[in-house]
């Protein structure tokens, strides 16, 4: 497909679980290795083009453990006619240490994972670190396994943090950002947030291509101001359990029908997941 058709193209990703929700919250969560491949085949089958892949331990908590991740991707690939492109989380555990967080990218070479650029405090309740020689080193791994980064930006800080990685060689361009709108000590999710990160990215790394979220009530504004400003969108029960206001999800496959139908009332179209890879450059 031409670069013109693309650029008409919208992807849809879905993120079905995270490390946080558990069936309390909502019963529809996916958790078991079983439960998530599932979930993915039929938000696939819905529209999404990238499902972005947390696991959990046997007491839900979130686990970077490489076996749950390994019998995952082996469900979700036993779908023969499945084509969705696998991103992992790098950080599905914030005890985790730097080895156990980058494990299962040498074990299972997915096409993407994701690359957090940048340190915060997590929910006003603990820290989220992601110290320089770790992100050097996972970079540097991402290079050698052909694993493209999905940059996560929770504020403009880890926008700049990622255009110093590309000067120093760890990170390659053209980059892909997911920027993360509304999480507790983050960038808040509003329009104007969303366009400053777009500016902020295009002046200190042009050419990226970029995705966002909103979490809780910014999840449709900053849905429909993606769409509107060219962008991709992620959904799903990792960023919001609730489908309304007073309404819990039904499932993740909600979340993508929802999408795939904002997109093309605005007059654009779901990705397939070869045109999503395409546009992000992977092999």
């Amino acid at each position: 497909m031409d670069n013109k058709a693309l650029k008409n193209k919208t992807i849809i990703t879905v993120a079905p679980t995270g490390a946080w929700p558990k069936k309390e919250n909502n019963p529809a969560v996916p958790m078991t290795p079983a439960e998530i491949a599932e979930d993915v085949y039929a938000c696939w089958k819905a529209g999404a083009a990238v499902a972005h892949l947390h696991m959990r331990d046997d007491e839900g908590n979130g686990t970077m453990n490489k076996e749950k991740f390994k019998e995952t991707v082996e469900l979700i690939r036993a779908h023969k006619d499945c084509d969705v492109v696998l991103n992992l989380t790098t950080s599905g555990d914030l005890y985790a240490t730097d080895e156990t967080r980058q494990a299962h990218l040498f074990d299972l070479k997915p096409e993407m994972a994701s690359y957090d650029c940048g340190s915060m405090n997590w929910l006003n309740s603990g820290l989220f670190l992601n110290s320089p020689a770790f992100l050097e080193e996972l970079g540097k791994n991402m290079l050698e396994l052909g694993v493209k980064p999905e940059i996560e930006a929770f504020d403009p800080g880890m926008i700049a943090n990622a255009a110093y990685y590309v000067k120093k060689g760890i990170l390659k361009t053209p980059l892909h950002f997911q920027f993360c709108m509304g999480c507790a000590n983050g960038i808040p999710g509003s329009v104007k947030n969303l366009v400053f990160m777009k500016e902020t990215m295009e002046s200190l790394c042009p050419g990226s291509t970029w995705s966002c979220f909103g979490v809780g009530h910014s999840a449709m504004e900053i849905m429909y101001a993606a769409i509107a400003m060219g962008g991709h969108i992620r959904v799903g029960m990792e960023d919001n359990v609730m489908f309304a206001k007073g309404q819990l999800a039904e499932n993740n496959v909600q979340f993508v029908t929802r999408a795939k139908q904002a997109i093309e009332l605005f007059g654009r179209q779901a990705a397939t997941p070869d045109e999503a890879r395409q546009i992000l450059g992977l092999k």
